[in-house]
């Protein structure tokens, strides 16, 4: 393990690093060193930085000024390969692996020799890489057969085959279960114990504390403090990041006389090449609750979600809103603007920001008039009404933008999360549908979304909030429903359960006792 009184050459050092796009400054001399046998956690907010600092360690972004040092010699990295030879491997947050190869073949995709390779050589060397940190891979395993974290154990052994000795991992647990999660911790501390120097980004302080040797903070591109993870806490940490004081506590607010909004009753959905994507889901979701949905990635989320939202088609299952008289309406096979149409004010926050949720090229009012484009007078859309509104949300929401008429891509991911969902709820819907709305945000604009979601809860509005973090869908949603395999597999009180029970129905479709209880809601 690292030890803080080690005066051994850095593995990797920087001094004094510029990075400038246009006018932002977004690396401002910054110095940090890594040294072999150490997990260092890179912490800071949504634009503080971190991800343009490890970029130029890899090679996609040329510094503007500073010096890289490793092994204690000035380099010059210019590219990924200068990293790779160089010992620098980074593992990035989305996956570039493709699906149809095997382990093996996508690990040594790209490597430079004989032309003709000699397939049962490296599936060895895979095997032994494999066997020495204890990942577990099977070299000859299809990536589309595999879950996310095996994904992500293939993206690692792909850096450590070409010899990487220094490591960068982004934001490496963000769609993993707590089981997965700690299985990662294990084998990066057996990376460590084999002298690596293992450099994590990550949002989630309790994984900094759990994990790393010593923390460097970045805010707004500068290098604020280097501590021992040992001789801080999550409060310490916050305030250095953020710059003032936050309350890390995520408020439930108890809502009185809840009746049912939405009934779900034996939904299946389809994908394209005609596989089950979701299978006899039923729930109920409660005007003035937050219904959780947990799961590994790819379990039927997206499709769940759109398919209430009237963007995916219903193989068959009824959805069904209630009205607070009672008055029941079918949404199955509606569109959305029919689904308005019958009175019933549904908003949808998807997990693509500037995919699906807002267009990017387009400014602030533009995005804002997508929700209101038909309700000018006339041919003509009522573009002064949607400024106003814009102006609204900034003042309300504190959204740091150059102003309304700047395309929305210019913004960081918590400006544009707030941007989408301050449009969303300001057309004061009744069902409100929220999928990873602080996936990549830092603390700050997270607790942002999640007041704001208490705030939609105590107006009656039905949440249904989609997530990856389980410590935050304990404390902020009231129940809890797991998807496994597009099936439920369990809906639970998120006040009495624990993060390993969710875990658990996360991997493992339950016991028909849990199945009994989910139908009964």
């Amino acid at each position: 393990m690292y030890n803080d009184t080690n005066t051994a050459q850095p593995a990797i050092q920087t001094h004094n690093l510029v990075k400038t796009f246009d006018t932002v400054v977004a690396n401002d001399h910054v110095s940090f060193d890594v040294h072999k046998g150490e997990i260092l956690a890179l912490l800071g907010e949504n634009g503080s930085g971190k991800t343009t600092l490890m970029n130029m360690l890899f090679g996609i972004y040329f510094p503007d000024s500073g010096e890289i040092e490793v092994g204690g010699k000035e380099v010059t990295i210019r590219s990924p390969k200068d990293a790779y030879d160089l010992g620098i491997g980074m593992v990035h947050q989305h996956f570039k692996l493709v699906d149809i190869f095997t382990a093996a073949d996508n690990i040594v995709l790209g490597l430079d020799g004989n032309p003709v390779l000699n397939r049962k050589a490296y599936t060895q060397e895979i095997r032994e890489i494999s066997d020495r940190y204890g990942f577990g891979l099977d070299p000859e395993k299809k990536i589309y057969n595999m879950s996310v974290s095996e994904k992500q154990t293939v993206e690692i052994v792909k850096v450590l085959y070409r010899g990487a000795e220094i490591l960068i991992l982004d934001e490496p647990t963000a769609v993993l279960t707590p089981q997965e999660t700690e299985r990662l911790f294990v084998t990066l501390r057996n990376m460590r114990a084999d002298g690596k120097a293992i450099v994590i980004i990550t949002h989630k302080l309790h994984e900094v504390l759990a994990v790393s040797d010593r923390v460097h903070i970045m805010r707004k591109g500068k290098s604020i403090a280097t501590v021992n993870t040992s001789e801080t806490n999550q409060k310490e940490l916050t305030e250095m990041m953020v710059g003032r004081s936050i309350d890390l506590k995520i408020d439930r607010p108890v809502c009185e006389g809840q009746c049912d909004r939405l009934k779900v009753e034996g939904l299946n959905c389809l994908t394209p090449d005609g596989v089950k994507a979701l299978q006899d889901v039923c729930f109920n979701l409660k005007a003035g609750e937050i219904l959780g949905v947990a799961g590994i990635a790819g379990s039927g989320q997206k499709e769940l979600c759109e398919a209430l939202a009237g963007l995916y088609p219903v193989a068959s299952g009824q959805i069904t809103f209630c009205d607070e008289s009672g008055q029941e309406t079918a949404l199955v096979g509606k569109a959305p603007k029919e689904i308005r149409a019958l009175g019933v004010n549904m908003a949808f926050v998807p997990e693509d920001r500037l995919g699906m949720g807002l267009v990017a090229n387009m400014d602030m009012t533009d995005n804002v008039m997508l929700r209101y484009y038909d309700k000018g007078k006339g041919p003509f859309c009522d573009r002064k009404s949607s400024r106003a509104l814009a102006e609204g949300l900034i003042e309300q929401l504190a959204i740091v933008t150059p102003g309304v008429s700047k395309p929305v891509r210019r913004m960081s991911g918590g400006n544009v999360q707030k941007v989408l969902l301050g449009r969303e709820i300001s057309s004061a819907p009744r069902v409100l549908i929220v999928a990873y709305p602080v996936r990549g945000l830092d603390i700050n604009s997270s607790y942002t979304i999640y007041d704001l979601l208490n705030q939609q809860k105590q107006k009656g509005v039905a949440v249904l909030f989609i997530g990856e973090d389980l410590d935050v869908l304990l404390e902020l949603a009231d129940r809890i429903m797991v998807l496994c395999g597009g099936q439920v597999s369990g809906i639970v009180d998120a006040a009495t359960t624990n993060k390993e029970a969710v875990g658990l129905l996360m991997t493992q479709f339950s016991t028909g006792e849990t199945r009994e209880e989910v139908s009964a809601g």
